[in-house]
Protein backbone atom coordinates (compact mmCIF):
# COMPACT_ATOMS: atom_id res chain seq x y z
CA UNK A 1 0.00 0.00 0.00
CA UNK A 2 1.24 3.44 -0.54
CA UNK A 3 1.52 6.40 1.47
CA UNK A 4 -0.70 8.28 -0.23
CA UNK A 5 -3.28 5.63 -0.12
CA UNK A 6 -2.78 4.99 3.59
CA UNK A 7 -3.06 8.39 4.51
CA UNK A 8 -6.67 8.50 2.58
CA UNK A 9 -7.76 5.52 4.24
CA UNK A 10 -6.65 7.16 7.63
CA UNK A 11 -8.71 10.33 6.77
CA UNK A 12 -11.49 8.49 6.13
CA UNK A 13 -11.38 6.30 9.32
CA UNK A 14 -11.14 9.35 10.95
CA UNK A 15 -14.01 10.65 9.66
CA UNK A 16 -16.25 7.06 10.12
CA UNK A 17 -15.50 7.21 13.82
CA UNK A 18 -16.31 10.72 14.55
CA UNK A 19 -19.24 10.85 12.39
CA UNK A 20 -20.61 7.85 13.30
CA UNK A 21 -18.53 7.16 17.08
CA UNK A 22 -21.73 5.23 19.23
CA UNK A 23 -21.65 2.37 16.00
CA UNK A 24 -17.72 2.35 15.65
CA UNK A 25 -17.78 1.45 19.33
CA UNK A 26 -20.54 -0.71 19.29
CA UNK A 27 -19.09 -2.93 16.42
CA UNK A 28 -15.30 -2.86 18.72
CA UNK A 29 -16.65 -4.47 21.39
CA UNK A 30 -19.59 -6.86 19.66
CA UNK A 31 -17.63 -8.24 16.85
CA UNK A 32 -14.06 -6.64 16.30
CA UNK A 33 -12.41 -7.34 19.93
CA UNK A 34 -13.83 -10.90 20.67
CA UNK A 35 -13.34 -12.60 17.38
CA UNK A 36 -9.22 -11.13 17.11
CA UNK A 37 -6.08 -13.09 18.45
CA UNK A 38 -3.74 -11.33 20.89
CA UNK A 39 -1.75 -9.93 18.07
CA UNK A 40 -4.88 -8.19 16.43
CA UNK A 41 -5.57 -6.64 20.26
CA UNK A 42 -2.37 -5.39 20.11
CA UNK A 43 -2.25 -3.84 16.92
CA UNK A 44 -5.71 -1.81 18.02
CA UNK A 45 -4.04 -0.80 21.17
CA UNK A 46 -1.05 0.85 19.77
CA UNK A 47 -3.41 2.65 17.89
CA UNK A 48 -6.16 3.70 20.03
CA UNK A 49 -5.54 3.72 23.29
CA UNK A 50 -5.88 6.46 26.52
CA UNK A 51 -3.38 7.76 29.08
CA UNK A 52 -5.33 7.88 32.86
CA UNK A 53 -4.30 11.38 34.04
CA UNK A 54 -4.65 12.91 37.56
CA UNK A 55 -7.35 15.65 38.20
CA UNK A 56 -4.58 17.98 38.81
CA UNK A 57 -2.95 17.13 35.63
CA UNK A 58 -6.29 17.35 33.52
CA UNK A 59 -7.01 20.49 34.89
CA UNK A 60 -3.79 21.61 34.09
CA UNK A 61 -4.78 20.58 30.01
CA UNK A 62 -7.58 23.16 29.99
CA UNK A 63 -5.88 25.65 31.78
CA UNK A 64 -2.49 26.27 30.09
CA UNK A 65 -1.33 29.09 28.65
CA UNK A 66 1.29 28.49 26.24
CA UNK A 67 1.27 26.69 23.01
CA UNK A 68 2.39 22.84 23.29
CA UNK A 69 3.49 21.26 20.37
CA UNK A 70 5.10 18.22 21.51
CA UNK A 71 6.11 14.86 19.61
CA UNK A 72 7.44 11.71 20.63
CA UNK A 73 6.30 11.08 23.99
CA UNK A 74 7.47 7.37 24.10
CA UNK A 75 8.57 7.55 27.72
CA UNK A 76 4.53 8.96 28.89
CA UNK A 77 2.73 7.10 25.93
CA UNK A 78 4.13 3.66 25.31
CA UNK A 79 3.10 3.15 22.93
CA UNK A 80 4.57 2.73 18.55
CA UNK A 81 1.58 5.09 17.19
CA UNK A 82 -0.64 7.83 18.11
CA UNK A 83 0.90 9.45 20.41
CA UNK A 84 1.66 13.30 19.73
CA UNK A 85 0.27 16.36 21.94
CA UNK A 86 -0.80 19.38 20.01
CA UNK A 87 -2.16 22.42 22.28
CA UNK A 88 -3.16 25.89 21.07
CA UNK A 89 -3.30 28.38 24.17
CA UNK A 90 -6.06 29.47 25.29
CA UNK A 91 -7.57 25.50 23.81
CA UNK A 92 -10.50 25.31 22.16
CA UNK A 93 -13.32 23.26 23.99
CA UNK A 94 -16.30 21.59 22.83
CA UNK A 95 -18.28 19.50 25.49
CA UNK A 96 -19.83 16.47 24.00
CA UNK A 97 -22.02 13.36 25.14
CA UNK A 98 -19.87 10.56 25.90
CA UNK A 99 -20.70 8.16 23.20
CA UNK A 100 -19.71 5.25 25.83
CA UNK A 101 -22.41 6.00 27.75
CA UNK A 102 -24.73 6.71 25.19
CA UNK A 103 -24.59 3.46 24.07
CA UNK A 104 -25.59 1.90 26.81
CA UNK A 105 -29.64 0.96 27.97
CA UNK A 106 -28.92 2.42 32.04
CA UNK A 107 -25.73 5.13 31.54
CA UNK A 108 -24.03 6.76 34.32
CA UNK A 109 -25.23 11.02 34.08
CA UNK A 110 -24.39 12.93 33.34
CA UNK A 111 -23.89 12.29 29.59
CA UNK A 112 -22.59 15.04 28.59
CA UNK A 113 -19.15 14.86 29.83
CA UNK A 114 -16.39 14.27 26.89
CA UNK A 115 -14.17 17.23 26.04
CA UNK A 116 -12.75 17.34 22.66
CA UNK A 117 -9.76 19.64 22.11
CA UNK A 118 -7.90 21.47 19.75
CA UNK A 119 -9.27 22.13 16.25
CA UNK A 120 -9.91 20.74 13.80
CA UNK A 121 -11.83 18.53 15.78
CA UNK A 122 -13.67 20.80 17.98
CA UNK A 123 -15.10 22.57 14.66
CA UNK A 124 -15.49 18.65 12.99
CA UNK A 125 -17.62 17.97 16.62
CA UNK A 126 -19.86 20.98 16.11
CA UNK A 127 -20.66 20.55 12.34
CA UNK A 128 -21.19 16.81 12.69
CA UNK A 129 -23.33 16.81 16.08
CA UNK A 130 -24.82 20.27 16.73
CA UNK A 131 -27.65 18.99 18.98
CA UNK A 132 -25.10 17.07 21.46
CA UNK A 133 -22.42 19.57 21.48
CA UNK A 134 -21.87 22.49 22.55
CA UNK A 135 -18.16 24.88 22.81
CA UNK A 136 -17.49 25.70 26.43
CA UNK A 137 -14.71 28.32 28.60
CA UNK A 138 -12.02 26.70 30.55
CA UNK A 139 -13.81 27.75 33.91
CA UNK A 140 -17.01 25.40 32.70
CA UNK A 141 -14.35 22.73 31.51
CA UNK A 142 -12.59 22.46 34.54
CA UNK A 143 -15.64 22.37 37.30
CA UNK A 144 -16.79 19.37 34.64
CA UNK A 145 -13.88 17.58 35.37
CA UNK A 146 -14.08 18.78 39.34
CA UNK A 147 -17.56 16.95 39.73
CA UNK A 148 -17.34 13.59 37.60
CA UNK A 149 -13.85 13.14 39.42
CA UNK A 150 -16.42 13.49 43.03
CA UNK A 151 -18.57 11.25 41.56
CA UNK A 152 -15.77 8.84 41.45
CA UNK A 153 -14.81 9.18 37.16
CA UNK A 154 -11.59 8.79 36.32
CA UNK A 155 -9.82 11.41 33.47
CA UNK A 156 -8.37 10.41 30.80
CA UNK A 157 -6.42 11.85 27.68
CA UNK A 158 -7.40 9.86 24.31
CA UNK A 159 -4.54 9.02 21.55
CA UNK A 160 -5.88 7.65 18.19
CA UNK A 161 -4.26 7.21 14.77
CA UNK A 162 -7.12 7.86 12.80
CA UNK A 163 -7.39 11.32 14.18
CA UNK A 164 -4.09 12.57 13.34
CA UNK A 165 -2.02 10.51 15.29
CA UNK A 166 -2.42 12.40 18.30
CA UNK A 167 -4.29 13.52 21.57
CA UNK A 168 -8.08 14.73 20.93
CA UNK A 169 -10.00 14.56 23.82
CA UNK A 170 -10.14 14.60 27.57
CA UNK A 171 -12.76 12.47 29.01
CA UNK A 172 -14.47 11.15 32.72
CA UNK A 173 -14.91 7.40 32.31
CA UNK A 174 -16.77 5.21 34.75
CA UNK A 175 -16.08 1.49 34.51
CA UNK A 176 -19.87 0.59 33.91
CA UNK A 177 -20.07 2.09 30.57
CA UNK A 178 -16.58 2.93 29.06
CA UNK A 179 -15.57 1.53 25.93
CA UNK A 180 -11.96 1.50 26.63
CA UNK A 181 -12.02 0.37 30.28
CA UNK A 182 -14.29 -2.61 29.14
CA UNK A 183 -12.01 -3.37 26.17
CA UNK A 184 -9.04 -3.68 28.45
CA UNK A 185 -10.96 -5.47 31.14
CA UNK A 186 -12.65 -7.67 29.69
CA UNK A 187 -11.42 -8.48 25.98
CA UNK A 188 -7.46 -8.16 27.44
CA UNK A 189 -7.15 -5.21 24.98
CA UNK A 190 -4.32 -3.09 26.67
CA UNK A 191 -5.25 0.08 25.82
CA UNK A 192 -4.60 1.65 29.15
CA UNK A 193 -1.81 3.78 30.24
CA UNK A 194 -1.11 4.52 33.85
CA UNK A 195 -1.03 8.09 34.65
CA UNK A 196 1.97 7.44 36.74
CA UNK A 197 1.06 7.46 40.05
CA UNK A 198 0.01 4.58 42.26
CA UNK A 199 -2.29 4.60 45.32
CA UNK A 200 -0.85 3.71 48.93
CA UNK A 201 -2.32 2.70 52.24
CA UNK A 202 -1.63 4.36 55.82
CA UNK A 203 -2.50 1.03 57.36
CA UNK A 204 -2.49 2.71 60.82
CA UNK A 205 -5.31 4.76 59.81
CA UNK A 206 -7.13 2.62 57.72
CA UNK A 207 -10.08 1.86 59.28
CA UNK A 208 -11.20 -1.26 56.66
CA UNK A 209 -14.64 0.52 55.72
CA UNK A 210 -14.09 -0.45 52.17
CA UNK A 211 -14.87 3.11 50.64
CA UNK A 212 -11.96 2.77 48.45
CA UNK A 213 -12.84 -0.57 46.89
CA UNK A 214 -16.06 0.07 46.19
CA UNK A 215 -15.06 2.77 44.11
CA UNK A 216 -12.22 2.03 42.37
CA UNK A 217 -12.69 1.74 38.89
CA UNK A 218 -9.88 -1.05 38.32
CA UNK A 219 -10.75 -3.57 41.25
CA UNK A 220 -7.21 -2.86 42.28
CA UNK A 221 -8.02 -2.75 46.05
CA UNK A 222 -9.24 -5.12 48.37
CA UNK A 223 -10.33 -4.89 52.12
CA UNK A 224 -9.66 -7.30 55.00
CA UNK A 225 -8.32 -6.03 58.23
CA UNK A 226 -6.95 -2.73 56.16
CA UNK A 227 -7.23 -2.07 52.43
CA UNK A 228 -4.48 -3.70 49.89
CA UNK A 229 -3.52 -2.04 46.56
CA UNK A 230 -2.56 -4.54 43.71
CA UNK A 231 0.42 -2.41 41.99
CA UNK A 232 0.23 -4.14 38.95
CA UNK A 233 -3.83 -3.50 38.51
CA UNK A 234 -3.63 0.33 39.94
CA UNK A 235 -3.65 3.01 37.27
CA UNK A 236 -2.78 5.87 39.97
CA UNK A 237 -6.66 7.68 39.04
CA UNK A 238 -7.04 9.02 42.82
CA UNK A 239 -10.67 8.21 42.77
CA UNK A 240 -9.83 6.28 46.16
CA UNK A 241 -8.05 8.77 47.38
CA UNK A 242 -11.16 11.24 47.38
CA UNK A 243 -13.48 8.61 48.58
CA UNK A 244 -11.43 7.58 51.43
CA UNK A 245 -13.00 9.58 54.61
CA UNK A 246 -9.97 8.57 57.14
CA UNK A 247 -7.44 10.45 55.05
CA UNK A 248 -5.60 6.81 54.84
CA UNK A 249 -5.23 6.66 50.98
CA UNK A 250 -2.80 8.83 49.29
CA UNK A 251 -1.11 8.11 45.57
CA UNK A 252 2.35 8.73 45.17
CA UNK A 253 5.00 8.92 42.11
CA UNK A 254 6.07 5.46 41.28
CA UNK A 255 8.62 5.53 38.37
CA UNK A 256 8.00 1.70 37.31
CA UNK A 257 4.46 3.22 36.12
CA UNK A 258 5.42 5.06 34.00
CA UNK A 259 5.58 8.87 33.33
CA UNK A 260 2.65 11.51 33.82
CA UNK A 261 1.01 13.01 31.47
CA UNK A 262 1.80 16.68 32.99
CA UNK A 263 1.47 19.80 30.10
CA UNK A 264 3.30 21.85 32.71
CA UNK A 265 6.50 19.61 32.50
CA UNK A 266 6.05 19.64 29.07
CA UNK A 267 5.78 22.97 28.54
CA UNK A 268 9.33 23.58 30.71
CA UNK A 269 11.26 21.02 28.68
CA UNK A 270 10.11 23.19 25.48
CA UNK A 271 10.86 26.58 27.02
CA UNK A 272 14.58 24.67 27.58
CA UNK A 273 14.89 23.28 24.06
Amino acid sequence: MTRSVARILNVLHGYVYGRWTRQYIRVLLNYVFPNIGPQGKKWWADRFHFKVLTPENANAIITINQDIPRRDLEQIIPYPMARDFVLKAPPDIVVYECPCRRTRENPCLPIQVCLIIGQPFVDFILEQHPSISRRISQDEAVELIEAEHRRGHIQTAWFKDAMGGRFYSLCSCCKCCCFGMEATARHGVPMAASSGYVAQVDETVCEACAACEEVCPFEAIHVKETAAVNWGACMGCGVCVERCPGEAMTFVRDEGKGIPLDVRMLAKEQAVS
